[in-house]
């Protein structure tokens, strides 16, 4: 009789251990790779500190420039860094959590070399990151990929 008991718990167990591996499964969270409604920009949303997001560009739909060579940062305001390559250049920092499915951080946006309070919102595979400055915010959304 007990022996049927500890089987009877371990099955109890097994199935309550695969039912939260299911939830946990279901909703990855914001990490992953995330690719830009329009296809041009493919990025990495990773932590980088705590709770902290960052993401990095993994691909583009034309990494390679007019001139023939892989695009660089070249609107970048610190002359030091415009050589930088567009793939491996971190563009979302600092993202802090702001609510359910919310951060709140900043995005560098290599077109125009400049760095813009941002917010990215969640919502399954669906994220939308917006840029801001002043009054003026601009939105991309993302779909995720992996």
């Amino acid at each position: 009789m007990e022996w049927n008991a500890l089987k009877r718990g371990a099955a109890v167990l097994a199935v309550a251990l695969t039912a939260l591996s299911g939830v946990a499964a279901a909703d990855p969270g914001p990490a992953g790779i995330w690719r830009m409604s329009n296809g041009k920009v493919t990025v990495r949303v990773n932590f980088c500190g705590g709770q902290k997001l960052c993401a990095t560009v993994v691909g583009l739909a034309q990494p390679i420039g007019k001139d023939g060579k892989p695009k660089i940062d070249h609107e970048n305001p610190n002359p030091s860094l415009r050589h930088r390559r567009i793939l491996g250049l971190q563009v979302v920092s600092g993202m802090a959590p702001a609510g359910p499915g919310r951060w709140k951080g900043y995005i560098y946006n290599a077109d125009d070399g400049g760095t813009y309070r941002s917010e990215m919102r969640l919502s399954g595979n669906a994220m939308v990151l917006q840029g801001c400055w002043g009054p003026f915010c601009k939105k991309n959304r993302f779909i995720r990929i992996r």
